[in-house]
């Protein structure tokens, strides 16, 4: 049982922390940070746009890290807000300008290559069974969570 515990948090944490790395060095060749991955990519994934409300679900990000996300990419015009009212941009919809979706494209090409070469020796059913059992176990801590 303890053996469990300990290749589960080791595994994720290794991975996570990876992915992290990963994250931060193929942004950096893009002049973006890491944190600004997901971000990109759930925008991408919905052209019609998501709120920061959405983003913070999507993330897993607290509302002040999609803020500041959000703040840098606008400034750096990747973003863009529709028919903003002052100070009600956290629930207005955002999109992905035609840099942001350029860039996006880019984002997805390294996603699809570390996301290939990572699954490497991995058969099409072990993968899917994987992410089954991934997202079983997410979903059964999630529930003890809710519990605490």
């Amino acid at each position: 049982m303890i053996d469990r515990f300990e290749k589960l948090t080791t595994g994720v944490s290794r991975i996570y922390k990876k992915i992290q790395k990963i994250k931060k060095h193929e942004m950096n060749t893009l002049g973006l940070k890491g944190t600004h991955v997901m971000c990109i990519y759930y925008l991408a994934s919905n052209p019609t746009g998501l709120t920061a409300t959405d983003l913070c679900g999507k993330c897993n990000e607290d509302k002040a890290a999609v803020s500041r996300m959000l703040t840098e990419l606008e400034s750096n015009g990747f973003i863009s807000y529709e028919n903003t009212a002052a100070g009600k941009k956290y629930r207005t919809p955002v999109t992905l300008t035609s840099k942001g979706q350029n860039y996006a494209a880019q984002i997805s090409e390294i996603i699809l290559q570390v996301t290939e070469m990572s699954g490497k020796g991995i058969t099409a059913e072990e993968r899917e069974i994987f992410y089954r059992v991934l997202s079983v176990i997410a979903d059964n801590i999630d529930e003890i969570e809710r519990k605490l």
